[in-house]
């Protein structure tokens, strides 16, 4: 009977067919017994039973088979098709297929990852860290479901980072001196995040093709405009890096002159990683705990106490949010003065006795 599917012999090796909602859906049994080729048959005909009457979405054959990567990949492209294939969701997805991606899909549980969560817990890692693959994979489940490639997914947990901001930041001194420790080539790459705030990966993708003259053009802040970011080089170390750089994009090696593509870059190579060398270099400067991304809360910092308005403290560091300036816990006690002071003065018609807090 058609609504009782049935098995079949392809060479030695029993088959099974059968249907659900008009489809017909074939697998190898991968028994050469016909009593267990029946078993599976019957097996495969309770989970469509149970699809039909709405307790369990059925797994087809297919999406068995089917791999964390290729979920993953899935996301990947998707990401590609909707422009936010960035340099950091592509690290997290990296992060996430190196730790799931060889698991099927389907058998992947909540408690394999709980326990990969507390391995990492106990390994030392913050728990942004361990959220944001978690996140990708969460995402690429939910894009198979969607498509229909998958019929359910695991609960994937996540961590509370209540209370997890950091509120590192770094002055004009502390970061001078740790100037001093760095390498030469990293010198620029550094100063360069400390002025602008802009996030590792995008100063070390920073090539020649975005300088215009003494501008940067960078990609759009907001997709919807369209409109590009543009960082002026001007100040003294924006114009000292500019000037800087433009004699070190000439790399000479033996007899030949090769012409550097990136901005920043190692004897004209990409500069891949630079763990060790800031590390050391602030554990020379006094401060061993300083992380790289600090800069960009101090720039964002300094831009603030500035007077800098938000909207282009954010164009330079790249930020999309102004909940950065909650996150960050930017607050300057001198600014909030000086503004209830002006704004009392406003109200009685002196503001020509107040400085402006924008000067």
């Amino acid at each position: 009977m058609r609504g009782d599917g049935r098995i079949y012999l392809r060479g030695n090796v029993f088959w099974i067919a059968y249907y659900l909602r008009g489809e017909k859906f074939r697998e190898s049994a991968q028994t050469t017994d016909e009593k267990e080729a029946v078993k599976f048959l019957r097996k495969r005909m309770r989970e469509v039973g149970c699809d039909i009457e709405g307790a369990r979405p059925f797994t087809t054959p297919k999406a068995g088979k089917a791999t964390v990567h290729e979920l993953l990949e899935g996301l990947k492209a998707d990401y590609k098709l909707r422009d936010k294939d960035s340099g950091q969701n592509f690290s997290h997805l990296k992060r996430a297929d190196d730790d799931f991606g060889k698991h099927l899909a389907v058998k992947l549980t909540t408690q394999q990852i709980r326990d990969y969560m507390n391995k990492r817990r106990t390994d030392g890692d913050a728990k942004a860290s361990i959220n944001r693959p978690l996140q990708l994979l969460r995402q690429a489940y939910s894009l198979a479901v969607k498509s229909g490639d998958l019929a359910r997914a695991p609960h994937i947990p996540h961590l509370s980072e209540e209370g997890n901001a950091r509120k590192g930041f770094v002055d004009e001194a502390q970061f001078r001196a740790i100037l001093e420790f760095l390498p030469s080539y990293l010198k620029d790459f550094c100063l360069f995040a400390y002025v602008t705030g802009m996030r590792y990966g995008e100063v070390r993708s920073l090539k020649w093709a975005n300088v215009k003259g003494d501008e940067i053009e960078l990609e759009a802040l907001d997709a919807k405009t369209g409109e590009a970011r543009i960082v002026p080089m001007v100040g003294k170390d924006l114009a000292g890096i500019l000037a800087r750089r433009r004699e070190a994009k000439k790399v000479k090696r033996g007899g030949t002159t090769t012409i550097a593509d990136l901005f920043f870059h190692h004897n004209a190579k990409a500069i891949v990683d630079i763990k060790k060398a800031w590390r050391t270099a602030c554990r020379k400067a006094g401060m061993p705990h300083l992380l790289f991304h600090d800069l960009r809360r101090s720039a964002v910092k300094h831009m603030d106490e500035a007077g800098v308005s938000r909207d282009v403290a954010m164009s330079i560091s790249g930020h999309k949010s102004q909940s950065m300036y909650t996150r960050y816990n930017i607050v300057n006690t001198q600014r909030a003065r000086q503004a209830l002071e002006h704004t009392q003065a406003y109200r009685e018609g002196t503001t020509g006795n107040v400085v402006s807090i924008s000067k």
